[in-house]
């Protein structure tokens, strides 16, 4: 697995439910959270206390109700409290202003503005944005690996993420933990033990991506000594909370051992997947990668509906599921059509 320059930031998080009770919006004591609301009735909810605690003078209600259009969308009612916030030399909101700078949300992309607030927010010493600093340093690296807002610069990229994945620490950005992982595959900065080091470090503070990239690091012994259950235990893992990619890799493993119903049962789930951005997001894995693990799942399926593995011979069926392969990823189809050719699978 390598690093491409389609690399998604970070952002904040506000989870409506639980940061309303943590800060004591909503209590079940008090007698105003219901937990049979529903999604919309809680956004209605919350929105309204958020309003009345910010008319209050709850400065911190402030940001609250800015991150919360955010997270809504409403990118414009974000924007006007993110720039009141920031003009108060506000942390999270010159953080938050920065990402809608910089990828565009809501705002006509100023992208050297964005840069310059998230470098700022990276390299501040304000016990105020400790919490911010590791993050906006993951941002800062993605920007000079990308060279929008700043001149393109591989080394100052590396430079940010190493201060960002801080040593493997798990409160810093797991991001950057893995991102170096991909970094050291390319062929550029090839270093597969420093690649190896990254992903472990990344997997063990909860990483999808990096615990998929670990099975084929052991796959291939990439970094590390080849080791063939170790791979399927990375893959099975990771498959399980939602990694695509390695769930590609998991029907490949079954299907080669000649597990050829656990193939087609895994193989059949993955084929109806079609929304790669959502399930990107839901669990920060690259969607190149995605779209290879659907690509390898339909492949092995349409194997298997073509010689009756697993399945009830179908060749006809197999053709659709052929052509979805080359749909996801043309060079995944390419490579296994090869390896079907030369009877390897």
């Amino acid at each position: 697995m390598e690093l491409n320059q389609n690399l998604m930031g970070e952002q904040l998080k506000f989870n409506a439910r639980e940061r309303c009770k943590q800060f004591g919006l909503l209590n079940e004591r008090r007698g105003d959270w219901d937990p049979n609301l529903t999604e919309e009735e809680i956004v209605e909810r919350v929105e309204k206390i958020l309003q009345d605690d910010m008319q209050a003078g709850n400065q911190s209600a402030i940001f609250q109700l800015a991150q919360y259009y955010f997270e809504q969308k409403r990118y414009d009612k974000a924007l006007h409290y993110f720039e009141m916030l920031t003009n108060r030399n506000d942390w999270q909101a010159a953080f938050q202003l920065a990402v809608m700078l910089y990828d565009g949300l809501g705002i006509e992309p100023n992208m050297e503005l964005g840069f310059e607030l998230m470098h700022k927010v990276a390299t501040t010493k304000c016990s105020q944005a400790k919490h911010l600093v590791h993050a906006a340093q993951f941002n800062v690296g993605r920007a000079y690996y990308q060279g929008f807002g700043v001149k393109r610069s591989e080394s100052e990229a590396e430079r940010f993420w190493l201060l960002a994945a801080d040593d493997g620490n798990p409160k810093a950005s797991v991001k950057a933990q893995s991102t170096l992982g991909l970094f050291y595959s390319c062929s550029e900065h090839l270093d597969l033990k420093k690649a190896f080091y990254w992903h472990t470090e990344a997997t063990g503070n909860g990483s999808l991506e990096s615990q998929g990239a670990l099975g084929v690091m052991y796959l291939g012994g990439l970094g590390v000594k080849q080791d063939e259950e170790s791979a399927a235990i990375c893959f099975r893992e990771a498959a399980n909370s939602g990694n695509v990619y390695a769930a590609g890799h998991l029907v490949g493993y079954y299907y080669r051992h000649k597990l050829y119903t656990k193939a087609v049962a895994l193989a059949a789930k993955m084929c109806e997947l079609t929304d790669v951005e959502k399930i990107s997001l839901e669990t920060d894995c690259l969607v190149q990668y995605i779209n290879k693990g659907i690509s390898m799942a339909s492949f092995y399926y349409a194997r298997c509906l073509a010689l009756g593995r697993g399945v009830l011979k179908d060749e006809e069926e197999a053709k659709t599921y052929y052509s979805l392969s080359y749909k996801f990823d043309a060079g995944v189809c390419a490579r296994l059509q090869s390896e079907a050719q030369r009877g390897a699978i």
